[in-house]
């Protein structure tokens, strides 16, 4: 029998410790191998409708591209092969006078939680980062050093985000929990109607809350809410 194998298209949001949001996501996009092909290209198609040439970027909703993110997330929830699971942080739970609690330890610690614990290990992974700077290499080697027992996960990647329509499907996902979770917060300045739109959107099509941690079978959208509270 053919061992099933999937993509994992991984990204990272609000992730720095001076950036003053209110919580980090950690968050991928799974897209079953043989269906990689088929889906790209019905993205692509999307994007085409709309003559849209960029990438897909939460901060890239707006009245006038709304129909065409909302397409998105529609196709999303539409289609099996394609499914999304984030691991979220209240920051102000960090404690780094904590041994292993920097927030650099945190960006190894939190993929450790992202990629271990729902990983199918009768399944093969391959695993692809956003590239974001010149640590990147670095950072690669230390997440396959955590994550070397896992032997579900075999490729290990960073690509830029250009190149991926599921890494931009991915950043769209994690924005939509992460404004949501500022709204929550009323930390949220001024008010783009069609973010809420899409976050209504979401909200209505995902199976769990989007603001607890969800069940360990949920499988369209996982998310894992993580305390730090002694």
């Amino acid at each position: 029998m053919t061992q099933r194998t999937f993509n994992i298209y991984c990204d990272e949001s609000t992730h720095l410790p001076n950036d003053g949001r209110p919580y980090m996501i950690y968050g991928y996009v799974s897209v079953a191998s043989n269906q990689i092909k088929v889906i790209r290209e019905q993205l692509k198609a999307i994007k085409a409708k709309y003559n849209f040439t960029g990438e897909w970027k939460w901060t890239g909703i707006h009245d006038r591209t709304y129909q065409m993110y909302q397409e998105l997330v529609e196709y999303f929830f539409s289609v099996s092969g394609l499914n999304f699971r984030a691991v979220v942080v209240d920051k102000s739970q960090i404690d780094e006078t904590r041994a292993e609690y920097t927030f650099n330890d945190f960006y190894f610690r939190m993929y450790f939680q992202l990629l271990h614990h729902k990983t199918d290990m009768s399944a093969l992974h391959n695993i692809y980062f956003d590239i974001k700077d010149t640590c990147s290499q670095e950072k690669l080697h230390k997440l396959k050093e955590i994550l070397k027992y896992n032997t579900s996960i075999g490729n290990f990647q960073f690509i830029r985000s250009h190149e991926s329509v599921f890494l931009q499907l991915a950043d769209v996902l994690m924005g939509a929990i992460n404004y949501y979770l500022r709204i929550l917060a009323e930390d949220i300045k001024g008010n783009v109607i069609a973010k809420r739109r899409i976050i209504e959107y979401v909200k209505g099509h995902s199976a769990v809350p989007l603001t607890c941690t969800s069940p360990f079978s949920a499988s369209k959208v996982n998310l894992f809410y993580i305390s730090l509270k002694r």
